[in-house]
């Protein structure tokens, strides 16, 4: 084999060497479970058109998540533009949400095909 495709093998091996240090070197590890903080998490249902809840509280400067349930035959969007979340919530189906963190403050929500029915506010403190 020739000297210069014996330096350029040698260079390359040693740059993908340098690459795979160098990536554990800067890898970083996932919290382990004690060092992980709970997540707040709010249920919300939905049936004939309407949450089972419309005044929710939830805790300031905090992420959390609502969790919803539709119970209908049809689907409904989860929004709230104060909130700027929306999610479709297929039938009889769940999604989840995530939240936050929030001021302190009143954020209405609803369901936007069933606006005049689905709506209720999370008072955020």
């Amino acid at each position: 084999m020739k000297n210069w495709v014996r330096f350029y093998v040698a260079l390359v091996a040693i740059m993908v060497f340098g690459i795979v240090l160098a990536g554990r070197a800067f890898a970083v590890e996932a919290p382990k479970a004690e060092e992980t903080k709970p997540v707040h998490n709010i249920n919300l249902t939905i049936k004939n058109h309407l949450f089972d809840q419309n005044n929710i509280e939830a805790p300031a400067n905090e992420k959390f998540t609502i969790t919803v349930m539709n119970k209908d035959e049809t689907p409904e969007e989860f929004e709230s533009k104060d909130m700027r979340r929306e999610k479709i919530v297929p039938a009889n189906g769940t999604v989840v949400v995530n939240v936050g963190p929030l001021k302190p403050g009143v954020y209405k929500f609803f369901g936007e095909y069933h606006e005049d029915t689905a709506k209720g506010i999370i008072t955020v403190k």
